[in-house]
């Protein structure tokens, strides 16, 4: 039988599989064992103001790479602020399908509330990207889940979605995400379900949003709760939630953005339609969508709006011919789209600037899938791989790790002059890993050309090996 105490130090002992465990309040808890028959281990982050005798809403914090402690760190202050536990494994990764994952969460889900006294109907699964579409997957397998902050990345499959178990979905999205039109489109078929739904913008990309945003998602569940009966209600909470909210909005006008503003006004009637009377703030709305501020925005949006699908239904006719096809003749042309974008994202235009930054993050993104759909292959096409990674480093030349694999490749074949114009690239962008360019493997004869030596001479000072000069 388990044991949990509190003592004056804020750590909390239980005895788990014969061993003491501690627990601290506001600090990151990692590698807690999920039972002793399989080898998994998550991190729980505890609030500041823990009481294990009370019951707990609780996060589960989903990482597609395992890094559950990495995920929590940055959340943490979003769990202090607002009361909340937050677990997350280290244990889920895109490698698995998604039966597996959804076993691996269940079991941690399972222990965490063992562990704790948890709030059943209170318990949320937050992500980001690929962590934030596993999340939006969860609910449907696992019926605890009533929430899902979902952060750069729509449901990851509307077509499992049932409006009779609905969950509620909270979206943060920046309007350079390439995920961005997704989302809008996705808050609009949740509408349609009757999924209650939220949509958090921000003037940013494909990134985890500020904490405040987070801390926003988590108190909109808090309120939600406030109206169902299940939290006893807070008036000066909401009160002073609503007036930020409207604060907000009119800064966001004020500013030039009222797209911006129109959202948090919906946001808040939303949130706030059983707490105040929102006539007002329908009234509020009706004339900001008069406005010829408004009315310009929206209608220049519309049109980059439309610019962008037929440019992505390009990229993606294209990107999947000439990898068909090993088209090298045709990275040329994906050379001049990057110039095309990098004056999008110059422009004095923000909604066409949004749109190049949004298209450069679907092409990578594109490129990438196709990289991961072959590398999951039994037998990959390495010819496909190796056009791939050469697009990569024109679309998204820091990313080193394309170069490397380029390398690698070609010197694996001796094709050393492919080997050392992609190293002098890899080098000219910043690349100052020297180490780990001489651990390259396949690269033993590479290495000891006079061309490589000159080449780790002039942006290294010194090679491993000395220049012989015939």
């Amino acid at each position: 039988m388990r044991k949990i105490t509190a003592s004056l130090f804020f750590i909390l002992p239980f005895l788990l599989f014969s061993q003491q465990i501690k627990l601290l309040k506001g600090a990151i808890n990692d590698g807690i064992v999920v039972n002793d028959t399989v080898k998994e281990t998550f991190a729980v982050y505890l609030p500041t103001n823990f009481d294990i005798e009370k019951t707990w809403p609780v996060v589960f914090v989903i990482d597609m790479d395992g890094k559950g402690k990495q995920a929590l760190s940055y959340l943490k202050e979003a769990a202090d602020a607002e009361g909340y536990i937050m677990a997350s494994s280290n244990n889920l990764n895109d490698s698995l399908s998604i039966s597996q994952n959804i076993l691996v969460a269940n079991r941690m889900f399972n222990e965490v509330f063992g562990m704790f006294k948890i709030k059943k109907d209170r318990t949320y699964t937050l992500g980001f990207s690929n962590g934030a579409r596993f999340a939006s997957i969860i609910p449907t397998f696992i019926n605890e889940i009533s929430g899902v902050v979902s952060c750069g990345a729509s449901v990851g499959n509307l077509e499992i979605l049932n409006s009779k178990n609905p969950f509620y979905f909270i979206g943060i999205v920046g309007r350079e995400d390439y995920n961005y039109v997704d989302m809008i489109d996705t808050r609009q078929y949740l509408n349609k379900l009757n999924f209650p739904n939220q949509l958090l913008l921000f003037d940013g990309g494909h990134v985890w949003p500020e904490i405040d945003l987070i801390k926003k998602a988590m108190r909109i569940f808090t309120i939600s709760q406030m109206e169902k009966g299940n939290v006893a209600k807070d008036d000066l909470f909401i009160k002073q939630s609503y007036e930020n909210e409207l604060l907000e909005a009119n800064n966001s006008f004020t500013d030039g953005k009222p797209l911006l503003a129109e959202n948090k006004l919906t946001n808040a009637m939303r949130v706030y339609r059983s707490f105040y009377d929102i006539d007002t703030l329908k009234s509020s709305i009706k004339l900001l969508k008069r406005s010829i501020s408004y009315k310009t925005s929206k209608r220049i949006q519309n049109n980059f709006f439309l610019k962008e699908s037929f440019t992505k239904d390009d990229y993606n006719f294209y990107l999947e011919e000439d990898v068909a096809t090993y088209n090298y003749n045709n990275l040329g042309w994906w050379n001049f789209q990057m110039t095309e974008l990098d004056k999008l994202q110059e422009s004095s235009n923000p909604f066409e600037k949004q749109m190049g930054k949004r298209l450069r993050g679907y092409i990578n993104a594109l490129i990438q899938d196709n990289i991961d759909f072959i590398n999951v292959q039994k037998i990959a096409d390495l010819s496909a791989l190796e056009f791939l990674y050469m697009l990569q480093t024109i679309t998204d030349p820091s990313n080193y790790d394309s170069y490397l694999k380029i390398i690698s490749s070609s010197s694996k074949v001796e094709d050393f002059g492919t080997a050392l114009f992609y190293l002098e690239e890899l080098l000219r962008n910043g690349y100052r890993d020297k180490a780990s360019i001489y651990a390259l493997e396949d690269t033993a004869l590479l290495r000891i050309t006079p061309e490589f030596n000159k080449l780790i001479e002039t942006y290294f000072d010194d090679a491993r090996y000395k220049i012989i000069k015939e």
